[in-house]
């Protein structure tokens, strides 16, 4: 049985606009030691669909249908102290401001024992060891003088380690990162996901990685969910997504990334158009307003996601026939 499970799960928000459908019915899982990449651009429904796993939608007045088990645990029927003991505890999150994660009047090591102490019953001092190792484990130099420093006197670097040493200080089952990377520079966020990549080979915890980059996920995904309009239009292994992708959406992110071969000046390419209104959706294919392939058929209904034939595993939700999109994913690759 999967660690996590989320199937058919939608999130609805309540404005003076209109009713925010978003998150529209997606599905996954996760296994325990695997990884999984929900990527997608600004208002795609990934951070929202984590925040609900996670039980932080609840106070939102936001309504919630669908499932999601953790660890054989209904989530969605836990009471809200039931989700205070499992949140911190066998899941847990960075986010990705560490500043405004990190209390600024408090000292980074009484920010770490608090969360060692609300979830484990250890004495000050042995919290405080804790702290201390997960300091040093994260890569934080000379852990037994820094952590008495305040989160200000931190690299920005250097405080997202702390959150990684926080959300992994009481050995989760399942770790969410939502745009860990996000602020920091190129260096650094290397570092920061070699971190993470480390401590799930070491710990043999669950990630669920979100971001808009597809070149993250590549470092750390075992498998891709293409997130579009609040719903999961492609999902597949990281190898299938990067070698044979079947979405109009997922060839728009990989041509935006920009090559190494090619020259200085050459301008990048954008996908066009941007992301329709979560409150008033166009009609049939949320993406058929951008799609360069639109054609009459994307617009009685949303597609299903549905199973790519001959390739287990991995599901597209595209009107456009099999044949065809591996003819189009050939051209744009040869004119790559």
């Amino acid at each position: 049985m999967a660690l996590l499970e989320v199937r058919n799960l939608s999130v609805q928000f309540e404005t003076d606009d209109g009713v925010v459908q978003a998150v529209d019915g997606i599905s996954y899982s996760v296994d325990q030691g695997q990884a999984l990449g929900i990527v997608g651009e600004s208002g795609s429904g990934k951070s929202v669909s984590s925040l609900t796993v996670m039980g932080l939608t609840r106070a939102r007045n936001a309504r919630i249908s669908g499932e999601i088990h953790f660890d054989g645990k209904d989530l969605l029927a836990a009471s809200a102290e039931d989700l205070r003991q499992i949140r911190g505890n066998e899941i847990a999150m960075i986010f990705q401001d560490p500043l405004s994660s990190l209390h600024p009047f408090y000292k980074i090591g009484k920010q770490l024992v608090e969360a060692v102490q609300v979830h484990q019953d250890m004495t000050k001092a042995q919290a405080r060891d804790r702290a201390i190792e997960m300091l040093g484990l994260v890569g934080i130099p000379d852990p037994r003088k820094r952590i008495d420093s305040y989160p200000h006197e931190f690299s920005g670097g250097m405080r997202q380690r702390v959150m990684i040493a926080m959300a992994l200080i009481n050995d989760p089952k399942l770790l969410i990162a939502d745009e860990p990377t996000t602020a920091l520079d190129v260096t650094v966020q290397a570092q920061i996901l070699d971190l993470i990549q480390r401590l799930q080979s070491e710990l043999g915890t669950a990630v669920v990685m979100i971001t808009h980059d597809l070149g993250v996920v590549a470092e750390v995904a075992d498998d891709i969910a293409v997130m579009y309009a609040g719903r999961i239009i492609e999902k597949a292994t990281k190898e299938t997504i990067f070698a044979k992708p079947q979405h109009p959406y997922t060839w728009g992110l990989l041509k935006s990334i920009p090559r190494l071969d090619t020259p200085r000046d050459q301008e990048l390419v954008p996908i066009a158009g941007r992301p329709p209104s979560l409150i008033v959706k166009p009609q049939g294919c949320s993406f058929h307003p951008r799609c360069p392939y639109r054609h009459d058929a994307c617009l009685p209904q949303d597609p299903p996601l549905e199973p790519v034939p001959q390739d287990p595993g991995h599901g597209v939700a595209c009107v456009l026939a099999h044949d065809r999109r591996e003819q189009i994913w050939a051209e744009l690759r040869s004119h790559a």
